[in-house]
């Protein structure tokens, strides 16, 4: 994991959110995952999106160094945080791609301020939270349950102490009793103006690919992209140049069309 930081923090909506730039021109927001923070991003195609594009990427309240004193975690609240962020910044409208939980914030400000979102990618994000997703949250084990290894993991990622860590872990479990944060119908999805690529692992164990055909019917200007024998998020290491090729590919056509529109 790299160890040199150059970010910044701005204080937004009660909390003290770091970001971290990275490259020249257009800007492109990069939202990781849950339990995750943006430091993640340099193993999935950073570099190359930085040759292209002004990279913007926040640790989500609570997570890696932004902080979180109320200690709940909404993907709603979190899209307020980002589209604070991008007040901030001077930035009235952007590209974005999300990875799980940060797809789920984009669906969030896509719908909420569609012309904020000029295009997007939206890696194994979820509409609703369905059977097999809640019976895994159930699942995560409490801090005092978690193994060394476990520990030793996430402090890697998150630098305010035991005591986020924790939440975190209560906050994964907890969503298993959360039915109006993530509960996009059609008609919502439908809102949404930004040409949107949807990427799902034909694999994954939490939200299954029939999902994606849903968002791909119930988002108008949508491409879908199932990635064979891909699990949750299949778009790391091995698999993060192809992403990162294909992702900057929809963009440029999604320019073109723009243009020519």
């Amino acid at each position: 994991m790299p160890e040199n930081h150059s970010g910044s923090t701005v204080h937004v909506n009660g909390i003290e959110m770091y970001y971290e730039t990275e490259g020249s021109g257009e800007p492109l927001l990069l939202l990781h995952g849950g339990g995750g923070c943006q430091e993640h991003w340099a193993y999935a195609g950073g570099e190359q999106f930085a040759r292209e594009y002004r990279l913007i990427q926040p640790d989500a309240r609570g997570h890696g160094r932004t902080n979180n004193p109320a200690r709940t975690i909404t993907h709603r609240q979190c899209a307020s945080d980002m589209l604070g962020l991008l007040d901030h910044l001077g930035i009235e409208r952007c590209r974005a791609i999300g990875m799980s939980m940060g797809g789920n914030i984009l669906l969030h400000m896509a719908t909420e301020q569609p012309d904020r979102i000029q295009a997007m990618v939206v890696v194994s994000a979820t509409m609703y939270f369905p059977a097999a997703a809640r019976k895994i949250m159930s699942q995560v084990p409490a801090a005092a349950d978690q193994p060394p290894s476990e520990w030793e993991t996430m402090r890697k990622r998150h630098k305010l102490g035991d005591g986020q860590i924790t939440a975190l872990w209560d906050w994964q479990r907890g969503m298993k009793d959360s039915y109006d944060d993530m509960n996009f119908a059609p008609p919502a999805l439908a809102k949404i103006t930004a040409s949107t690529l949807i990427v799902y692992g034909d694999r994954d164990f939490i939200y299954p690919v029939e999902m994606a055909v849903e968002m791909y019917r119930a988002i108008r200007k949508s491409a879908l992209w199932v990635v064979p024998n891909g699990g949750h998020g299949p778009i790391f290491f091995a698999a993060a140049e192809q992403f990162a090729r294909t992702s900057l590919e929809f963009f440029r056509v999604q320019s073109s069309a723009a243009a020519a529109g």
